[in-house]
């Protein structure tokens, strides 16, 4: 269960970043749904929060422990901005977020997104563990180095994604507004915000591993 609630988040949080494909109104329920799924995702970890007091620290653990509370942080601060600025499922509460509300969700949403990506790597670990061992099991190395390769071509992509659609400076607020080309396929978009993820999670992924060995 928890498996299909990340993969749902991730499959939300592309659709989410194509504001101009859904539309307002549907970008707007789809959000709660991820806002939904996150309070899920915490209920059914409630032991993690349990498991804070014990053990000992080394640095694979702190970067998660700060990773995980930077993420809670900013989707906070997600729901926030999406409440202040909402035209149609919260439109009526007129709270008049206006300016700050979108720079606000602007910076929120970007930091988001590359925090969701660095968590997926940092968990990463153990599924490729079990994806490994069953693909060693069943002899298709191949499989294994075709995984990898495509990883890395889409992580080179993600890299001049991440430059032409200005997450870098959207995340430190350095362009006031966010514009969307209304002409673009929807398809390429999700490509080009999945290159992204994988990016980040491929980051996160082999730096926790380079920790973990030292």
């Amino acid at each position: 269960m928890k498996t299909v609630i990340d993969l749902a988040m991730m499959a939300l949080i592309l659709i989410l970043m194509a504001y101009h494909v859904t539309g307002n109104r549907l970008h707007e329920w789809l959000g709660i749904l991820l806002f939904l799924l996150f309070f899920l995702h915490h209920f059914l970890n409630l032991k993690w929060y349990g498991s804070l007091v014990k053990g000992k620290y080394g640095a694979p653990r702190i970067v998660g422990v700060v990773l995980n509370f930077l993420l809670l942080a900013d989707m906070v601060c997600m729901m926030a901005s999406s409440v202040m600025i909402s035209r149609d499922v919260f439109g009526f509460l007129d709270i008049g977020g206006g300016e700050f509300g979108r720079r606000m969700h602007m910076v929120s949403v970007s930091w988001g997104f590359v925090l969701m990506s660095v968590h997926l790597g940092f968990h990463g670990g153990m599924m490729s563990h079990m994806a490994g061992k069953r693909v060693r099991e069943r002899r298709k190395d191949l499989a294994v180095y075709a995984c990898r390769l495509m990883a890395a071509a889409l992580s080179v992509y993600g890299i001049c994604v991440f430059g032409e659609r200005e997450m870098g400076a959207k995340m430190f607020l350095m362009v006031k507004y966010s514009f969307f080309d209304q002409g673009e396929p929807a398809a390429w978009v999700f490509v080009d915000y999945f290159s992204v993820m994988v990016l980040f999670a491929v980051l996160s992924y082999y730096g926790m591993r380079r920790m973990r060995k030292r």
